[in-house]
């Protein structure tokens, strides 16, 4: 069992990432700091108000451009440096002042989106014609001219951002900071808690006592939070309710679906499919669960367990590399080049210590490199993240090297499929080394419990519970932690009927992600899934020719909408298809399983 977690300073540095590709010292992110401000004064003196000649426009937006990627290094500098350490008081400061600033400057540029949106199609046609680079920044300009506010509440908005990101930061305080854990006992034994321990080791804890007790105690402490977390995320609901009014949406949904350019129908198909065609081959799942842990019930303690826990393999980071590139060799030597980086030029944070994020994330700050969150627990699952977090590394990289800024980051849509694809190869890679039925048993059942569980239940039920959250809201209503708790669990039970017991904390699972405070960001999971599983079968089929088709996605970054990017990858998302197709794939695996344990057990 895992010790109690370190102080972020006893960790070993070569566990560690190194900020200091972003700034060499502290000193320099400071200096970048003044020019930020005084940059910003003197765009607003020379452009505020002229923006009427597409020349003019043009200089200005590349100015703009350069300006804001600096306040990008910055805020990824101190972000990154709170998210290892949240008890950290001069990390907590320096973030506070970096929101601060950066909000005051870029307050002064709202100037520019305003006078955009203000003048005449013709110019903006006019100034289209004259650049390829800026084309779809403007394009979107144009695009988003019904939902303008006056230039003055544009102003105030930014200037506010960082009162109207307190939510997400409150969240944050109250999990990763204020919440202690007491130890609990099992037969006599104490074992150490923390947010990041349940998360990532005791969820999948092979005992079953072990397992639930620590669940219970997890829930317990939760729980005494449920009031101060349900009244930050009643706030972000009522921010989002306030401002897609203002800016003259039908809908909170429509406000939030606008930015990811896609349309409610994909947003609502996503979750209606998997709710009802993926519910009975998870069913079968948990089935599998209780017959192999001889359970008199499965309940929602133990649905993240593994299906042999005794083969689940240990793995150490440096023998994490020979996984890495096993799975990802079939990308090409140059993709494979690009993320390998990460290991020797320390982009990765595998340590596990007090005040750190959970679970996983990558940051790419444009520009530097990708930075990558983890907390390293020794076990394939880690690998499984890893890989994961390296598609969204690979992806960002390429995409910056052939975009501007604006049209580095693709529709929030699409953010998961580069990722999610990653952690197929891994699979199909794994698959290929030996024929032993325990191996691949054990292959399949870290895919279906870690990749699709992840992605097409974990955070599906999140988004079906998210969607009928808004709805509440959209009524003009308002929610309280009571509420939350019976709606998860509720969407919790409609998933997994007589199958499993929602037993006492389930219905807290609304308490432990952070993903309802970045809009409709949870159902894009399993959106991005859905692709990579299609594009993943067509590397299988096709070779070379996929990966070629892959990769020019990867480049394109934001430069198309997400069924254009589909389509590019040869996955028509216009229709059920794919998701049917992903959906028989996942029970076709859990079907695998269940004849490898029939395999198994007659030996």
């Amino acid at each position: 069992m895992e010790n109690a977690l370190k102080p972020r300073k006893e960790i070993d540095v070569s566990l560690t990432w190194d900020l200091s590709h972003i700034f060499k010292t502290d000193e320099e992110y400071e200096v970048a700091m003044k020019e930020i401000v005084e940059e910003s004064k003197t765009m607003e003196s020379i452009y505020k108000g002229k923006l009427d000649d597409p020349e003019i426009i043009l200089e200005c937006i590349e100015k703009a451009e350069k300006l804001y990627i600096k306040g990008i290094l910055t805020g990824t500098y101190a972000s990154l440096a709170l998210s290892v350490d949240q008890t950290n008081t001069d990390s907590q400061m320096r973030a506070s002042k970096n929101d601060m600033v950066l909000s005051e400057a870029f307050s002064r540029l709202t100037f520019i989106e305003s006078e955009l949106k203000e003048i005449d199609d013709r110019i903006l046609d006019e100034a289209m014609n004259k650049t390829e680079k800026y084309r779809i920044f403007l394009e979107d300009i144009k695009r988003g001219k019904p939902h303008k506010l006056h230039p003055e509440v544009e102003k105030a908005l930014a200037s506010l951002s960082p009162i109207l990101e307190f939510p997400y930061a409150l969240y944050n305080q109250a999990k990763l900071a204020d919440m202690s854990f007491d130890n609990f006992e099992v037969n006599g034994k104490e074992y150490p808690l923390s947010f990041v321990l349940f998360e990532n080791t005791y969820q999948g804890e092979k005992s079953t006592e072990v397992r639930r007790k620590a669940f219970n105690a997890f829930s317990k402490k939760i729980k005494e939070y449920e009031n101060t977390v349900s009244s930050a995320y009643q706030t972000q609901l009522q921010k989002e309710k306030i401002i897609s009014a203002m800016r003259k949406f039908d809908s909170v949904f429509d406000y939030l679906l606008f930015e990811q350019k896609v349309d409610r129908e994909l947003y609502d198909r996503q979750i209606d499919v998997i709710m009802e065609k993926l519910a009975p081959h998870m069913r079968k799942y948990a089935g599998l669960i209780k017959r192999i842990y001889d359970l008199d019930e499965v309940t929602f303690a133990d649905l993240k367990v593994s299906i042999d826990p005794d083969y689940d393999p240990k793995v150490t980071i440096e023998e994490s590399k020979k996984y890495i590139k096993g799975a990802l060799s079939i990308m090409g030597e140059d993709y494979l080049n690009l993320v390998m980086r990460a290991y020797d030029e320390r982009w990765i944070d595998f340590a596990q210590n007090i005040g750190k994020s959970t679970g996983g994330f990558c940051a790419t700050p444009y520009g530097v490199h990708a930075y990558i969150l983890l907390s390293w627990n020794g076990l394939m699952s880690e690998v499984f993240t890893l890989v994961h977090e390296l598609g969204h590394a690979g992806h960002f990289m390429l995409s910056q090297q052939h975009n501007n800024l604006f049209n580095e980051s693709p529709s929030l849509y699409f953010i998961e499929a580069p990722s999610t694809i990653n952690e197929m190869l891994l699979t199909n890679y794994l698959m290929k080394q030996q024929d032993d039925p325990r191996f691949k048993r054990w292959v399949l059942s870290s895919m279906v419990s870690n990749t699709y569980y992840h992605n097409f239940v974990t955070h599906l039920l999140e988004a079906a519970y998210q969607r009928e959250v808004y709805k509440i809201i959209d009524a003009g209503g308002s929610v309280h932690a009571q509420m939350l708790s019976e709606i998860k669990k509720s969407i919790l039970e409609k998933f997994w009927g007589d199958s499993v017991i929602i037993n006492e904390g389930a219905e807290l699972t609304w308490m432990r992600q952070p993903h309802y405070y970045m809009g409709l960001y949870p159902y894009t999971y399993s959106a991005g899934l859905t692709v990579a599983t299609q594009v993943s079968q067509r590397i299988l089929t096709e070779g070379e020719k996929a990966v070629k088709d892959w990769k020019n996605v990867l480049k394109a970054g934001g430069t198309k909408t997400p069924v254009e990017l589909a389509k590019m990858a040869g996955v028509d998302i216009t229709t059920d298809n794919p998701l049917l197709d992903t959906i028989e794939y996942i029970g076709s695996l859990i079907d695998q399983i269940i004849q490898l344990t029939d395999e198994i057990e007659k030996n």
